[in-house]
């Protein structure tokens, strides 16, 4: 497949990309590392007219345990000793991530950016003509929930749920000024608009706790194929254990809905207290009651969702006794 005809920008500073965006207003679009974008204008998912290339902005590469830049690779986050050293749920989240020759090219921004999916939205233009267009490519319904307000295109991303259960914050800049948001904030649950970001934001990287090295955390991913696949459901889960009781204790569901859950109104009675088995049972339990998985993905909604407290009991468990 070839890709539609598009106008490249190049430019070299974040100000002169910020700029450049505001000069198209709903016309342009960012490229990253292309591995989503591209495959997705093959397919005449949305094109724009115009396309603006951050590989040569400066400023987007930073890689410390406290900021990533959002141009740094997965590839890069993978390899990256200090973080394998301080926070390694970071290498082995990004190592799970689509395939090794994907991972060199895409990066930390794009995959927090990542387009969300659905089975009748990801597919070729020729496909989608069999169908009565939805509401996130030329139409006004959802097929997934037959309605017209709402898109129910799944969430995708890895890197988020393991970033929002370290309370990441997401750095903005805008035509107007720059901003913070806590990551876990910047998403929407609606699968068209999918965050809050103004129109010409550009995300330019995160920022992670001073604290976040000190506590426990891991991430479980559910996919068909051990590599290559988007997540089927995603489990983050970041604890803290003082003195034989939870000081900190986060739940994130990932790849259900269309933006990860955090499920403090879930964890926040346990904090305080030990994470003990009866503990681990129940918020297995509590979580399983919480997940609403959509029919948009290759599993089945009830196997994803009985698959919530296996993930949710396995992870807290490793966690507690490592």
């Amino acid at each position: 497949m070839n890709l539609p005809p598009f106008v490249l920008h190049q430019p070299l500073t974040i100000d002169e990309a910020v700029a450049t965006f505001a000069q198209h207003p709903g016309e342009a679009d960012w490229l990253a590392g292309g591995t989503d974008l591209l495959p997705n204008y093959k397919w005449r998912l949305n094109a724009k007219p115009h396309v603006i290339s951050l590989h040569r902005v400066e400023g987007l590469r930073d890689l410390t345990p406290t900021h990533i830049g959002a141009m740094v690779t997965l590839r890069e986050l993978e390899g990256s000793a200090e973080l394998q050293a301080r926070l390694p749920v970071i290498p082995a989240t990004a190592r799970q991530v689509a395939s090794v020759l994907l991972r060199a090219s895409g990066t930390l921004g794009g995959n927090l950016m990542l387009e969300n999916r659905c089975f009748y939205f990801n597919q070729s233009e020729h496909w989608r003509r069999s169908w009565e267009p939805c509401m996130k490519a030329e139409g006004d319904r959802c097929h997934v929930v037959p309605q017209q307000e709402l898109c129910y295109a799944t969430f995708s991303s890895d890197m988020a749920g393991t970033l929002c259960a370290l309370d990441a914050t997401a750095q903005l800049l805008g035509p107007q000024a720059g901003r913070e948001v806590p990551l876990q904030e910047l998403y929407l649950f609606d699968g068209i608009r999918r965050h809050a970001r103004t129109p010409g934001e550009l995300l330019i990287g995160v920022r992670l706790p001073e604290c976040a090295p000190t506590w426990r955390t891991g991430y479980r991913k559910l996919r068909l194929r051990g590599s290559w696949d988007f997540p089927e459901l995603g489990v983050a889960i970041s604890i803290q254990i003082v003195d034989g009781a939870l000081s900190r204790l986060r739940i994130v569901l990932n790849a259900l809905e269309q933006a990860p859950r955090s499920l403090d109104s879930v964890t926040k009675p346990y904090v305080g207290g030990p994470l003990s088995d009866q503990a681990i049972e129940e918020l297995a339990a509590a979580s399983f009651e919480r997940a609403r998985p959509y029919r948009n993905t290759s599993f089945p909604p009830h196997y994803r969702r009985k698959m919530v407290p296996v993930f949710v009991r396995d992870l807290l468990r490793h966690l507690r006794d490592s």
